[in-house]
């Protein structure tokens, strides 16, 4: 028989009680502080769900009446520059750290409020209505709340999503040698979601000031959380990544400010991530001003177990039994935080003409100008107005010829040592002497506090580096081994770091890079193969770099480095090997933005084409008797495109011709075409032709992927078709 020796967790897990001697023994400041602001929240919540009634919130209004005390318990334990960010049920979350940052020496609620709460509630109500005036200009509603100010950092409708950037938040703050805590509130439907567990495991192992703190209100929607996991105590998941936690009665606000005291305590200290989980209640339905049980999945009596458990009703009680309210002040100051909220309102609301009595509307004049549709998709590009910009055909300095893949290493050397902001951070970057290709070669040994190994959760990384270009003070350089891993961490990317600018209201710099190489060709087969250029095109918030020679890598790298918007740099593994002129000892000009390159001059044809598929193109037409313009884009997003050396080349020439190496489905070229044959048709003597690889992904089979891809005899075809010869 074998022996069996007992383990048990590294990390501790406690729950944490409130006692009627902790009641006692707290500050009355404190326990003013936990009843002014559950009550102004309670009270904002419900004038919402009276909002929302009407018909006059449009979209979803997630009201947290109910779960107030977990926030407000928490977030009390803050300071303004500590960071929270939470779930799609965040309104009082956002108001907690707001109404802290606002009033940092609390609320007196037998005065009136003071007139920042007052903007803080005007606007908070603003934004949920979806009005110019809201936090986030209306873009983001009851699901995208921000104030960055206040280190309320955004709410977020995807469930789980926010997570990861928390702990880029908490990367941030400690880099800077701050003792600055990162809270990342979500729910018991997250708990189980990859993007979390990822993070609990980056920010385990890397030590990271960020508290997971799970709201466990039992029900995803509908869904119970006995249904879908066997543990429910939502807290154990710290111990499987070594992160102390806590459990706590989330009705009961003190015992979570207690809990969160303690946690919070730990993460100043230096001592890495915790858990902090709270049993709490909502009182309504998932979204609008119905119970759960009007839709059948939960019962009046349980409903009723839970309101009589009520935080607001709890912290009154100890109020009045102390002695520092009296039941008639309690009364007055309910009804004063209600005319109050009313007040408020009144600045958005006005009669409906010809409606019934009491019948109300959003003023008119309020709405965001239609206008403002896509304002602030990208930035404006200012942070290039002292650029030094410079192109080969026009270099005056000494050039010599340099590998591509040395070009890579040796620009991101250069910006790191001049610049402090920017860190690296990907699968292996700081080992096997720069990676798996050599294209970090040296940066660890120089910056190795800035070349952050990471482990194989995209997701995660992702989302870390999301919140580090969020907060600000950093420059993050991610690195995927394969474009592909970008649809592991689809979420991130194309949710979460490219809508982040515009949707919480087009001002926020997203100064982000993310550098990752196209492998086809090189027996790697369907999940390591593709060209994601054509997805990335149609996701907006992105700019998009494809650099075909080392010199324009490195005026493409600095751009995409200087640029205040998410850029992602496509590098081919073709090119890798390749060699070309570049500056002697110049590592620090800029291709400027939207500008591509004729890399030959025709007039039968305009090629359009980019990254490597730009030197197959080249020698198609050189064994032609075409006389065709070849133009290589360099830059691929929508915003970035050069339409007029695009327009110049198609009034010479009258025919177009796409060439890309990637499979049709995924194709660059199809939008690309599209917008030509709008902007350009008249100019056209015939539809734009377009040359790409075949439906499938590439196969592993040398004979099957070269099936799958284009190089110069695709093009060659294409050129003898579009002759006739």
């Amino acid at each position: 028989m074998p022996t069996h020796k007992k383990l048990s967790p590294a990390a501790p897990w406690v729950e944490v009680i409130a006692t009627k001697k902790d009641w006692d023994a707290a500050d009355p400041a404190l326990l003013t502080s936990i009843f002014v602001q559950t009550l102004i929240i309670r009270t904002f919540e419900e004038y919402v769900l009276s909002l929302a009634s009407q018909g006059l919130v449009h979209g979803p209004a997630h009201s947290s009446v109910g779960q107030e005390g977990g926030a407000v318990g928490s977030v009390l334990t803050l300071t303004a520059s500590d960071y929270v960010n939470g779930s799609h049920r965040g309104h009082h979350q956002f108001l907690a750290k707001a109404l802290g940052y606002v009033a940092p020496d609390g609320i007196d609620p037998r005065l009136p409020l003071p007139e920042a709460v007052r903007t803080v509630l005007y606007r908070s109500l603003a934004e949920i209505c979806g009005l110019a005036d809201g936090f986030c200009r209306g873009r983001g509603g009851s699901m995208h709340l921000q104030w960055r100010e206040a280190g309320a950092m955004g709410t977020n409708a995807i469930v789980g999503g926010g997570v990861p950037q928390a702990a880029g938040f908490a990367w941030s703050a400690r880099h800077a040698a701050t003792d600055a805590v990162s809270v990342s509130y979500f729910g018991d439907g997250a708990v189980n979601i990859g993007s979390v567990l990822e993070t609990l495991n980056l920010a385990g192992a890397w030590q990271l000031p960020v508290c997971f703190f799970i709201e466990n209100n039992r029900y995803a929607v509908s869904t119970h959380v006995d249904e879908v996991t066997a543990e429910p105590r939502l807290s154990a998941r710290g111990l499987g990544f070594n992160i102390p936690s806590w459990r706590v009665d989330g009705m009961d606000p003190l015992a979570v400010h207690l809990a969160t005291s303690e946690a919070v305590a730990h993460m100043r200290a230096g001592l890495g991530p915790t858990v902090v989980e709270a049993d709490v209640y909502r009182y309504f339905h998932q979204n609008g001003p119905f119970p759960g049980s009007a839709f059948g999945y939960r019962t009046k009596e349980e409903e009723k177990e839970w309101r009589d458990r009520d935080p607001l009703a709890l912290v009154i009680s100890h109020l009045i039994r102390r002695g520092i309210f009296t039941e008639t002040e309690v009364a007055d100051c309910t009804a004063r935080a209600k005319a109050e909220m009313e007040a408020v309102a009144s600045q958005l609301l006005e009669p409906m003409p010809c409606g019934k009595p009491g019948q109300q509307q959003i003023k008119p004049d309020l709405w965001p100008d239609p206008d403002f549709r896509d304002v602030g998709v990208r930035g404006d590009l200012k942070e290039f107005d002292a650029a030094r910009t410079a192109d080969l055909s026009s270099f005056q300095g000494q050039l010599q010829d340099r590998r591509f893949i040395d070009v890579v290493a040796d620009v991101m050397g250069r910006r790191m040592a001049e610049d402090e902001r920017i860190v690296v951070l990907g699968e292996d970057v700081h080992r096997l002497k720069g990676g798996t290709n050599g294209a970090t070669r040296g940066l660890a040994e120089a910056f190795p506090d800035r070349v952050l190994g990471t482990p194989i959760s995209e997701n995660a990384f992702a989302g870390l580096a999301g919140g580090i270009a969020l907060e600000g003070r950093y420059r993050p350089v991610v690195e995927f081994m394969y474009a592909d891993f970008m649809w592991v961490a689809a979420d991130q990317l194309f949710n979460q770091i490219g809508k982040a600018r515009h949707m919480f209201g087009g001002t926020n710099d997203v100064p982000l890079v993310l550098r990752s190489k196209v492998a086809m060709g090189t027996g790697y087969g369907s999940q390591h193969s593709m060209d994601p250029a054509g997805i990335l095109a149609t996701a907006p918030g992105w700019r998009i770099v494809a650099p075909s020679t080392p010199f324009d890598y490195i005026g493409l790298m600095n751009s995409a480095l200087r640029c205040n918007d998410p850029v992602v740099v496509l590098e081919h593994v073709d090119l890798y090997p390749t060699t070309g002129e570049v500056p002697t000892d110049d590592l620090d000009f800029c291709l400027p933005v939207g500008k591509a390159a004729v890399r030959r001059s025709g007039s039968d044809l305009t090629v359009l084409t980019y990254l490597a598929m730009t030197n197959y193109v080249l020698e198609a037409v050189e064994n032609s008797d075409l006389d065709a313009e070849v133009i290589d884009l360099r830059w691929l997003d929508r915003a970035s495109i050069d339409w007029d050396t695009i327009g110049e080349s198609i009034r010479k020439t009258n025919n177009v011709l796409i060439a890309e190496q990637g499979a049709v489905g995924t194709s660059y070229g199809g939008w690309l075409a599209d917008e030509i044959q709008r902007r350009f048709f008249d100019w056209l003597d015939q539809p734009v032709q377009r040359v790409t690889g075949g439906e499938a992904s590439p196969s592993i089979s040398k004979v099957l992927e070269r099936a799958a891809i284009a190089q110069a005899d695709e093009v060659t075809t294409a050129l003898k078709n579009i002759t006739g010869r």
